[in-house]
């Protein structure tokens, strides 16, 4: 795994002493001090995570997060952000971005952090390699490689992390995720306090994938606990019972 890293920060005590640390934990660091030129860089393959300020001269982390994510691009980052606002980390979050810590924090918690966040990739990269390349259920076809799926054959756009949560869920039919463990899995962080980004995705997630998003057929609520994929198995021994 690559272990160079990219941080975006226009505070240079600040993107110093992170490169520093970064740098004493053995990893290859990059910094740069606006978003256009972040922009630029972060679009280069090779890097094992970014490290993205919220607010920045030239193009803001938000804009930079959304548009490294409407190109495919699964580079883990963690956005620092001076604000405490929930609805600013929770736009983040639901632009692709892996993680969040709010200014001003620890450098050791921020090395923690980023050492959870590619730790998790790794570990998500060796399930991969155990698991069908493609997932099929009903008109539902889920391409895993190039993460592409498609409904009777048309293909439906998603972003990042709606295809992520969806594949969390396809995976493993029939099993019940609570919205917490949904946090954990796919954004890798518990906070209580934004399960209703679990929510929203799915609400989003349905709309694209469900002929009737209110009565859905794929990702089915479980009351009182959380979510789950239909399982097929399941579906055959009720039909038969």
């Amino acid at each position: 795994m690559s272990k160079k890293i990219l941080v975006v920060e226009d505070e240079p005590e600040i993107a110093r002493l992170v490169a520093l640390h970064l740098g004493d934990a053995g990893y290859e660091v990059e910094v740069s001090g606006d978003g256009v030129d972040g922009l630029r860089r972060a679009m280069v393959p090779g890097w094992a995570l970014i490290v993205l300020d919220l607010a920045l001269p030239g193009l803001d982390g938000l804009e930079i997060c959304k548009r490294l994510r409407a190109v495919s691009d699964q580079t883990p980052i963690l956005m620092a952000t001076a604000r405490s606002s929930e609805v600013d980390r929770v736009l983040g979050l639901e632009l692709g971005a892996d993680d969040y810590i709010v200014k001003p924090f620890s450098v050791r918690e921020l090395v923690a952090r980023v050492t959870a966040i590619l730790r998790r990739v790794e570990l998500s990269s060796r399930e991969r390699e155990d698991q069908p390349e493609v997932i099929e259920s009903g008109d539902l076809r889920i391409d895993v490689l190039k993460r592409r799926v498609l409904l009777t054959g048309e293909e439906v756009r998603l972003t990042a992390k709606e295809f992520d949560l969806l594949l969390q869920c396809a995976r493993h039919p029939g099993r019940v995720y609570s919205r917490s463990d949904l946090l954990d899995r796919v954004w890798g962080y518990g906070h209580d306090g934004s399960e209703h980004t679990v929510n929203t995705h799915i609400n989003r997630l349905r709309s694209k994938i469900e002929a009737d998003p209110a009565s859905p057929s794929y990702i089915l609520t479980v009351w009182g606990v959380g979510y789950k994929f239909r399982d097929e198995a399941e579906d055959r021994e009720a039909a038969h019972a």
